[in-house]
């Protein structure tokens, strides 16, 4: 039995496809130190998973 592991790394494209946010957002927040993003080989600039997770529960809460 094989158990699913969330990926290690994420693109910024396929970071913001998976939280329905923009690219340009996800830059914005890495540009303001609130996204920690590293670049990978080459001039892809990738997430952790972790860092991305971090991130999103990060984000405020909506009180009704």
């Amino acid at each position: 039995m094989t158990t699913a592991h969330p990926p290690l790394a994420y693109s910024v494209a396929q970071a913001a496809a998976i939280a329905n946010l923009g690219r340009s957002t996800l830059y914005k927040a890495i540009a303001n130190g609130d996204l920690v993003a590293r670049k990978g080989y080459g001039r892809r600039t990738i997430i952790l998973g972790d860092e991305f997770r971090s991130f999103l529960a990060r984000l405020p809460t909506i009180h009704s």
